[in-house]
């Protein structure tokens, strides 16, 4: 159709035509004269708007399952993330808070002893051939750390020190087999010299054959000359067995040392001595013995039969 006058005319003729059938319709409602033409319409083109609802729906609904599901994994990962995070924490702050207790502990040792000590961490140990005990800390020369040296913890005698590098220190822990050293009982001062036997207790020569000794009984270091390599009053361990002394010169005990060996971590080099020997200060106390449970004993006398009344 060619753009002339008369199409205009009756483009515009069309458009007035259709506003007046909204018009019609809207004011009549539900008794419009159009309502049979748009039921008619509905019956027409209703199905397949519902098809095309019905295909597309599903598809909405995926899209929006797959971008719920992923902001759930988001969330379940960032809460993963969160939880291991806080899990290392805790564990980072337990191990803190255990390393702040055996520093405090061995601080306390050394406090009781009047040593001199420079603190360090176990970072390696030895080679496991043998019966070789050492471990090797992170102090070494440039800390005053020298050979001989007296090396503790918060529990008691660790070992002492074999070789020094600038950094670091070998130390012959106090279980080994080559290790010896003086040692005296408390109380009643009798003198020996324990000897490491592994993951054994330590064995103990008491240099009286006839010394009364018994289990539970504790041993210090007796210290040596110029205080290297033992400084004297560390904590040694206690007597678990007596062995029979069969008239020897010598008596032989079994001690349990108060050092777990295979569990260290912090430990004190001992630079300083103490001006005076501490003797058995630095023994931690004796746990206090339980009182007897008071018995009563109660007697039953039989009662006096009734008297008869007849």
């Amino acid at each position: 159709m060619r753009d002339t006058r008369e199409s205009r005319l009756l483009l515009v003729l069309l458009v007035a035509i259709a506003f007046a059938l909204i018009t019609v319709d809207i004011r009549g409602g539900e008794e419009s004269p159009l309502n049979g033409a748009r039921q008619a319409a509905a019956s027409v083109f209703g199905p397949v708007e519902n098809g095309v609802a019905t295909a597309v729906d599903p598809i909405g609904n995926a899209i929006g399952a797959v971008r719920d599901s992923g902001e759930r994994h988001s969330r379940i990962a960032e809460l993963e993330r969160q939880n291991a995070a806080l899990e290392l924490k805790l564990g980072s702050d337990d191990r803190t808070r255990s390393r702040a207790t055996e520093l405090d502990k061995m601080l306390k040792t050394a406090g009781a002893g009047q040593y001199g000590i420079k603190g360090a961490q176990v970072i390696a140990i030895g080679a496991a051939q043998g019966f070789s005990w050492t471990v090797t800390i992170d102090a070494g020369s440039n800390d005053g750390i020298s050979r001989d040296m007296t090396v503790l913890n918060g529990d008691g005698l660790v070992g002492r020190v074999t070789t020094v590098a600038a950094s670091t220190a070998t130390v012959l822990l106090a279980n080994d087999p080559d290790f010896t050293v003086g040692t005296r009982m408390e109380g009643t001062d009798e003198l020996g010299f324990a000897t490491g036997q592994g993951g054994r207790d330590l064995r103990v020569q008491l240099l009286n054959g006839k010394a009364v000794v018994k289990e539970g009984d504790r041993l210090v270091t007796f210290g040596s000359h110029g205080d290297q390599p033992f400084v004297p009053g560390v904590p040694v361990g206690e007597i678990t067995r007596v062995d029979p002394s069969n008239g020897d010169l010598t008596r032989t005990v079994q001690v349990r040392p108060y050092v777990g060996f295979t569990r260290l971590d912090i430990v004190g080099v001992v630079v300083q001595p103490p001006r005076e020997n501490p003797r058995d200060t630095v023994l931690p106390p004796k746990p206090a013995k339980p009182k007897p449970t008071p018995t009563v004993t109660v007697t039953a006398t039989p009662s006096a039969p009734a008297p008869d009344g007849n």
